[in-house]
């Protein structure tokens, strides 16, 4: 009987392999590219027309920052960002949009559980780790450079 189940289930695997669609990959790979760029584009444009109005760069990357955060946040909210994804894919992710958009996903999905228990304590389950990490890796990196800098 065992091994009738096994032979079952190895056909349906079979099966279920071949009738999977093929990803597209060279038109996924160019939709992420294009979104992508015009996201980059769109900040861009946000660093180019604040400094035209004379905010030093520097100043000018941070309000960028907090102008596309706000926008990727906002079009999370009313449901735009995630059709975007959808075409998109990793063309979405990578900018920093994608970084508000795995804040506020979660948000959103959990906000029924109530403030404590399910919008502030879920918020970061995507974001979480990538911060997690990343702050991590920066400190490694900085110590590592602060000791190679203090002996040469």
């Amino acid at each position: 009987m065992e091994a009738k189940e096994e032979k079952i289930k190895k056909k349906f695997d079979q099966l279920s392999k071949e009738s999977e669609p093929k990803p597209k990959l060279l038109r996924n790979c160019i939709n992420a590219f294009i979104v992508g760029g015009i996201i980059c584009d769109i900040g861009e444009f946000f660093s180019n027309t604040l400094t035209s109005w004379g905010v030093p760069k520097d100043d000018a990357a941070t309000w960028v920052a907090i102008i596309m955060v706000f926008i990727g946040a906002l079009l999370t909210g009313v449901g735009i960002y995630d059709k975007i994804a959808a075409f998109a894919g990793a063309g979405t992710v990578v900018p920093i949009t994608g970084f508000a958009n795995s804040i506020v996903s979660p948000a959103i999905e959990f906000k029924k559980e109530g403030f404590i228990f399910g919008l502030a304590a879920k918020m970061f389950t995507i974001a979480g780790p990538v911060l997690v990490y990343g702050i991590g890796t920066s400190v490694i990196v900085g110590i590592v450079y602060y000791i190679i800098d203090f002996f040469y």
